[in-house]
């Protein structure tokens, strides 16, 4: 599993120009772009979770736990695409939508288990995000 995340001070995902997950948080929040290749199961989703909840990114050295950050799920088969040979990414090594959509789910249910506000969005569908990055923070978690 890869995680793009990125510290933002807004963001949102539209489908069909509806919005469908937002965070507007009081200082800070996180926007996390998910990937999920072949092998990974609920256990690496939790893990994750837990990665992306702890992970000290925020002013003063604070986590989205410490403060109760909203966290944005965005489903990212793209972050497995392989781009060494010729001009046109493979996606061999992301996990078909069966495998990988339940996982983002158990990721962001994960999150919310630890107590994250999580809004998503629609697994699949063709969406637009758009988010004020701040700082810039741009992180890739893998496990």
């Amino acid at each position: 599993m890869r995680v793009l995340v990125q510290r933002v001070s807004s963001a949102s995902v539209s489908v069909d120009d509806e919005i469908v997950g937002e965070i507007r948080p009081r200082t800070q929040g996180l926007l996390a772009l998910v990937g999920v290749t072949h092998d990974d199961d609920a256990a690496t989703a939790t893990r994750m979770a837990e990665k992306l909840w702890g992970l000290r990114i925020l002013d003063d050295q604070r986590s989205a736990s410490d403060v109760g950050a909203p966290v944005l799920v965005v489903s990212q088969f793209t972050l497995y695409a392989n781009t060494v040979k010729g001009r046109r990414p493979s996606w061999n090594a992301a996990a078909p939508a069966p495998v990988a959509e339940p996982l983002v789910t158990a990721f962001a249910d994960a999150l919310r288990g630890l107590g994250a506000e999580v809004a998503q969005g629609v697994f699949g569908a063709h969406m637009q995000v758009s988010s004020v990055n701040d700082g810039p923070v741009t992180l890739m978690l893998e496990l």
